[in-house]
């Protein structure tokens, strides 16, 4: 079985099917997720610096800070799924 990568950003890149959730890093609970994942040792900051757009949750517990929006990396996702249905079909 083959891994599907997403690109999110600046060359990082992570396993599609890990993936649970992309949310907006604004809301109060999501900040408060960012915040407990930092203490625990669970975050990964893959924005190099720049503004947060997106927080990524991961199966593993994992969460993923990446500069670009959760529109994007959607887009993304589906790119890459639609890519490898092509080639498979």
């Amino acid at each position: 079985m083959e891994m599907k990568l997403i690109n999110i950003g600046f060359g990082s890149l992570i396993a599609a099917g890990r993936v649970l959730s992309v949310l907006e890093p604004d809301s109060a609970p999501i900040k408060r997720v960012v915040q407990e994942a930092r203490e625990r040792g669970m975050l990964i900051d893959a924005s190099y610096g720049r503004k947060t757009k997106s927080v990524i949750l991961m199966d593993t517990d994992h969460v993923i800070l990446s500069a670009l929006t959760p529109e994007i990396l959607a887009g993304r996702w589906s790119e890459k799924t639609q890519t490898q249905e092509e080639e498979n079909g």
